[in-house]
Formats: C-alpha cells, sequence, structure tokens
C-alpha cells in the first residue's frame, strides 16, 4: 500500500524515534508499505517517521540494490563528499550537504535478526540521510544553499 508522505512541519518529522522491539507482521507491512511508496515517489530512501510512524526503520534503493535497515546505528564514518540532496519530505527544494563518503552501520532485517554493512558514496549519502530522519534531522538543517528544485 502506498503511503502518504508527511511534509516537513509535521512534528514526526522531528521526533526521536523508538526503537523496534517486535518483528512480526506488522513490522513486515510497514516496510512492505514503505518499499512501495519509496518506488512510487522515484526516491533514493524512505524513513519510517517519513510516512507518519515514529520507530528505527529505513528502506533505500540505489545501485547496490534495496536495503532494509532496522535499529541501525553507526560503527563509523571515513572521508567526506559534498552534493546535492533533496528530500521527498521537503518537495520541490534541494541543498548542498557535507557527508561521510564511507560509512558502516549495524542493523537488524525485518526477523530481527543483526548485520553489519558498509556504503560508499552516493550509498553512504542515503545511509546517513535516512538514518538521520530517525533522530528528527532533515537535510535542510545541514544544508547550504539551498534553493528550488530542477525538474
Amino acid at each position: 500500500m502506498i503511503r502518504e508522505i508527511v511534509q516537513v512541519g509535521a512534528p514526526v518529522l522531528r521526533e526521536t524515534c523508538k526503537p523496534v522491539e517486535r518483528f512480526d507482521g506488522e513490522l513486515g507491512r510497514l516496510l512492505d508499505d514503505m518499499k512501495e511508496t519509496l518506488l512510487d515517489a522515484q526516491g533514493a530512501g524512505l524513513a519510517a517517521p517519513q510516512v507518519g510512524v515514529p520507530v528505527r526503520a529505513v528502506v533505500v534503493l540505489v545501485d547496490e540494490g534495496y536495503f532494509e535497515f532496522i535499529n541501525p546505528v553507526f560503527v563509523w564514518q571515513k572521508g567526506e563528499q559534498v552534493g546535492a540532496e533533496g528530500c521527498l519530505s521537503v518537495r520541490g527544494k534541494a541543498g548542498t550537504v557535507r557527508r561521510p563518503s564511507k560509512v558502516k552501520i549495524l542493523f537488524q532485517d525485518r526477523k530481527g535478526d543483526k548485520y553489519s554493512i558498509v556504503a560508499r558514496d552516493f550509498f553512504a549519502r542515503a545511509v546517513c540521510h535516512e538514518l538521520d530522519h530517525l533522530d528528527g534531522i532533515l537535510y535542510t538543517d545541514k544544508a547550504e544553499n539551498i534553493r528550488d528544485a530542477e525538474d
């Protein structure tokens, strides 16, 4: 089911999300809906608060594939990259954001199993952007020269 993507100004986007504690059918439906919503919106990532659910869950769709990260935590961040970002919850705007070029995170999958992954370049940018959402941070809080996005 495609869910509504909440927009800047919605209080849920500024909340610190709660950890996922139950790895059940409800979580599976949320993740499935988030993937469908992300595909429909043609984005690179979507965090649960962006669909109004303040839990620590994100989905990312990049060249490396489709990923679900539950209760993600940074292990380390290295390097630096500067690039343009937009957000499905801040329609019509873009800005330049400084992010790590390589990150390692620990996370759980939809069954609760624990994993780690190293993300580089755009994948790292997408991971950092989505994990920020889990702490109530929008890219606009970090961006320089925010401007109208080009269609």
